[in-house]
């Protein structure tokens, strides 16, 4: 017993020196710079599902960066902001277009039918 624990201990310390004498040479892994964001949100038009999506943000130590998150997520809060504006004026002006065509239609007097 004594004999196997001597020899799986040589075969230990030689496994660790010769990992350390082959890696020693290039020295410590360079840093990776951090992945950025690849597709973000168009810039050009209107955000649509699709983008949605298809947004996938990258993964770091810690999650998400969250530059990146805050981005995306404020532009699709004005945008969101925006068409709710939008919807509104679109809702308030049909609703005066009703009002109006009713007045018109309860102002106008029936006329009597031409007699034959």
């Amino acid at each position: 017993m004594f004999l196997f624990l001597v020899v799986a201990l040589a075969v230990v310390v030689a496994a660790v020196t010769l990992a350390v004498v082959s890696g020693g040479d290039s020295g410590p892994l360079p840093d990776v710079p951090p992945e950025r964001l690849r597709d973000s949100l168009p810039p050009d038009r209107p955000v649509g599902r699709a983008d949605v999506e298809r947004l996938r943000f990258p993964l770091v130590a810690r999650g998400y960066r969250m530059a990146d998150v805050d981005d995306a997520l404020g532009r699709l809060g004005a945008e969101l902001a925006e068409r709710d504006a939008r919807i509104a004026d679109l809702e308030s002006a049909l609703a005066g277009a009703r009002a109006a065509a009713h007045r018109h239609v309860s102002m106008e007097k029936p006329q009597p039918e031409e007699q034959q």
